[in-house]
């Protein structure tokens, strides 16, 4: 690209929680600075299992509209609540999707399953219902940070969410529901295709010839995976979001 004219041509598309920020944590002033100059080069985009709210607390925003003004498009519950420069653009029902009796079934089977979990804490709020999807916590989302630490290490050494998922699976086989782990602490349920791909169709619109997308839970199972595996885009595994910014570096920053 000569000069510094910005490439409209390609856009980079971001997961929030591990790739932006810490999770559930608000962004770090050199993220906020490099992702200012990113925006000089490309469009930008984020998508998040969050619903809007919570991505704005996150980018440090003082409301929800100043979030969605902020980037080229904003996805916020994997792209049901959708905005492209500030404008809602789309927004989907799980409720009206899906049904009362089908997501009380699986509500019902969620609590009773995680009733029966022995952890190292159990706090508040397990089951959180969201616009286009639930959001099942084991630990609950008024877990303290030390305690969200406490439950990861667990979860990593114990499996908690992937047998948790398996289960969810083997009881719901026809609901045509998508069980994926998302964050550190959760598992999101979805229809099927109200993954993070559902994001692409309002980006694809733009006639962008490249879409990067940067991601931490791409492996399978992983709230990001599909539309890191997708073929429309361009998929990049992060750590951390020093290691996003690492990334960005090599591929847009390098003279």
């Amino acid at each position: 690209m000569a000069g510094n004219q910005r490439d409209t041509s390609t856009i980079c598309v971001f997961d929030v929680d591990g790739t932006l920020t810490a999770p559930r944590q608000k962004i770090c002033p050199d993220m906020q600075e490099f992702l200012s100059k990113l925006k000089q080069k490309v469009p930008v985009a984020l998508v998040g299992g969050s619903d809007l709210v919570k991505i704005a607390e996150q980018m440090g925003a003082t409301a929800e509209n100043h979030v969605s003004q902020n980037f080229d498009y904003l996805f916020a519950e994997n792209g049901l609540v959708a905005y492209h420069n500030g404008k809602k653009v789309g927004q989907e029902n799980l409720l009206h999707c899906k049904g009362e009796e089908c997501l009380q079934k699986v509500i019902n089977f969620a609590l009773k399953y995680m009733s029966e979990l022995t952890l190292p804490a159990k706090r508040g709020t397990f089951v959180e219902f969201r616009s286009s999807m639930l959001n099942i916590c084991p630990v609950g989302r008024s877990c303290s940070q030390k305690e969200r630490e406490e439950f990861v290490a667990y979860d990593q050494e114990h499996n908690i969410r992937k047998k948790f998922v398996e289960s969810l699976y083997k009881n719901f086989p026809d609901a045509e529901l998508k069980f994926a782990i998302g964050g550190q602490i959760s598992i999101d349920v979805f229809p099927v295709g109200w993954d993070k791909t559902f994001c692409l169709q309002f980006i694809e619109k733009g006639g962008y010839k490249t879409i990067h997308f940067f991601g931490d839970k791409t492996d399978p199972g992983g709230n990001d995976h599909e539309i890191y595996a997708d073929e429309r885009t361009i998929g990049h595994k992060v750590t951390s979001p020093e290691d996003t910014m690492k990334q960005l570096t090599e591929l847009f920053f390098k003279d």
